[in-house]
C-alpha cells in the first residue's frame, strides 16, 4: 500500500479548520484501519513520516499540521490550557469537549494525551459528585461532628483572612464510628455547600489492573481537585486504602498507591497556606480506624468519633424520619426512642420503614391481587400505631454490639480529637 509522505512541521496559520473536522470524522469512522504515525529525523533537521491506513481507499490527504492542531485542541479542551489556575471557570475545563473522532485519533497517535483525557472523564463520571440534596438539618444530633466539619471546610471559605499562619485550615478530617451512624450523610451535607467540588472516592475507583494506572489516577485526582478548588476529597471506608504498610500480605500495587497518596496529602499543606479559600480537604470515614496506618493518621489531623445516637438524638431522628407519614396519637416517640437504645441511625430508619408498612400488610393479608387493587389508598396509608412500632422493633434487631462500641471508645480515647 502506498503511504503518503508528509513534512512534520508546526501547524501553520493556514490550516483549514474544516479539514480538521473532516480529519476527525475520518478517524472516527476508520479508527480500526489506522495504523501508526512514522517519523524519522535526519541530521539536517527535516522530517518525513506518514499516516498509514490498511484500507487503500482511505489514503489521507491531510498533513501533519492537522495532527498537531488536533492534539493541541484536545489538550486545551481537557483543561490543560494554562489558564486552569483560574478555578472559577470549572465547566470550561472539562474533558467532555473532546469529541469521539479526536479521541479515537489520539488513542493511536498520542496515547499519553489520550490516557490523560480518559482519566479526566472517568474522574468526572465516577468520582465528582453533583450537589446532593442533604442539608445539615436532615442529620439528627451529631453536633460535634457538624461543628468540626464546618470549621474544617465551610469557615475557611467564609473567613479566609482568619485561617492563615498557625490558623491554617485542617488538611484532613477522619470520621470514625460504628456502621450506620451518619458519617456518609455528614459528608454529603458538606457537598451541598456552594462552590465546593465534592470528590467521592472509593478503593474500587482507584484500582486498576494495569501497571502504574492507580498511581496516575491518584495524581490526576489531586490535579483535578486543585483545578476545581475549593474541594473536598471524601474517601469512604478509608481503612481499605490506607491500611498499615509493611504487612506480609501487602501487594506491590497497594504499596505504591499508599506512597502516592501520602505524597499528595503532604502537598496539601502548601496549598492551604497560599489561599485558604482555595484549599483542599481530605475527608475520610472508617468503621475500622485501628487498621489505618499511622502515617495517614498523622495527616488526618482531626479525628472525630461519630457515636450511636443518644436518647435525644434517637427521638429527633424518629421525628425526621416520620415527618412525611401519619402517626397515631397513641405513639409516644420518647418511649419508642428508649426502646431503641443501642440502635444505630440506619437501624432506626429501618424500624420506621418497617412500621410504616404494617398497615398495608394488614390490609392485603389473605386477599387476591384483584381484591388488593380495590383497597382504598386511605386504608393502605393508615396512621402508624404503637403496636406497629412494637412489632417492627421485635423484627428488626440492632446491628452494633456492646463489644463494638467498647472498641471504638477505646480507640477514640487514644487517638480521637476534642471538639
Amino acid at each position: 500500500m502506498d503511504l503518503q509522505k508528509v513534512d512534520l512541521k508546526r501547524p501553520s496559520s493556514e490550516t483549514n479548520p474544516e479539514d480538521c473536522k473532516r480529519f476527525k470524522s475520518e478517524c472516527k469512522s476508520n479508527v480500526d484501519n489506522i495504523t501508526t504515525l512514522n517519523c524519522s529525523y535526519c541530521s539536517g533537521g527535516s522530517a518525513a513520516g506518514g499516516f498509514g491506513c490498511r484500507n487503500s481507499s482511505h489514503n489521507s490527504s491531510y498533513n501533519s499540521s492537522h495532527w498537531s492542531c488536533l492534539t493541541q485542541c484536545a489538550d486545551d479542551d481537557s483543561g490543560n490550557s494554562g489558564d486552569s489556575k483560574n478555578g472559577d471557570k470549572k465547566e470550561d475545563e472539562d474533558s467532555d469537549d473532546v469529541d469521539d473522532g479526536t479521541l479515537a485519533f489520539l488513542r493511536i497517535f498520542a496515547p499519553e494525551l489520550y490516557e490523560k483525557i480518559t482519566m479526566k472523564r472517568m474522574i468526572k463520571r465516577d468520582i465528582i459528585v453533583d450537589r446532593p440534596d442533604v442539608q445539615w438539618t436532615d442529620i439528627a444530633n451529631q453536633v460535634k461532628a457538624k461543628r468540626m466539619l464546618q470549621e474544617a471546610v465551610i469557615l475557611p471559605l467564609e473567613k479566609p483572612n482568619y485561617f492563615k499562619n498557625i490558623r491554617k485550615p485542617w488538611k484532613g478530617v477522619l470520621m470514625v464510628g460504628p456502621p450506620g451512624t451518619g458519617k456518609t450523610m455528614l459528608a454529603k451535607a458538606v457537598a451541598t455547600e456552594k462552590n465546593i467540588t465534592f470528590f467521592n472516592v472509593s478503593i474500587s475507583t482507584l484500582t486498576s489492573k494495569f501497571f502504574g494506572e492507580s498511581e496516575k489516577l491518584i495524581k490526576m485526582l489531586f490535579e483535578e481537585a486543585k483545578t476545581r478548588a475549593p474541594s473536598v476529597i471524601f474517601i469512604d471506608e478509608i481503612d481499605s486504602l490506607c491500611s498499615s504498610r509493611g504487612e506480609p500480605t501487602e501487594h506491590e500495587v497497594t504499596r505504591r498507591m499508599k506512597s502516592e497518596l501520602l505524597s499528595h496529602m503532604d502537598g496539601l499543606v502548601s496549598a492551604s497556606k497560599s489561599d485558604p479559600a482555595k484549599s483542599i480537604v481530605i475527608l475520610g470515614a472508617s468503621n475500622f480506624p485501628w487498621n489505618i496506618d499511622n502515617a495517614f493518621l498523622r495527616r488526618l489531623e482531626k479525628r472525630i468519633y461519630v457515636p450511636l445516637p443518644d436518647s435525644k438524638g434517637r427521638e429527633e431522628l424518629l421525628k425526621l424520619t416520620l415527618r412525611n407519614v401519619d402517626v397515631h396519637s397513641d405513639v409516644d416517640l420518647e418511649l419508642i426512642s428508649d426502646q431503641l437504645d443501642g440502635y444505630s441511625a440506619s437501624d432506626i430508619v429501618v424500624v420506621c420503614r418497617d412500621a410504616a408498612f404494617m398497615s398495608m400488610r394488614k390490609a392485603i393479608k389473605g386477599k387476591t391481587v384483584e381484591q388488593i387493587k380495590a383497597i382504598p389508598m386511605a386504608v393502605m396509608k393508615a396512621p402508624i400505631t404503637k403496636d406497629d412500632f412494637n412489632l417492627a422493633i421485635d423484627k428488626c434487631q440492632k446491628t452494633v454490639t456492646e463489644a463494638d462500641i467498647k472498641k471504638f471508645e477505646e480507640w477514640n480515647e487514644e487517638y480521637g480529637s476534642s471538639v
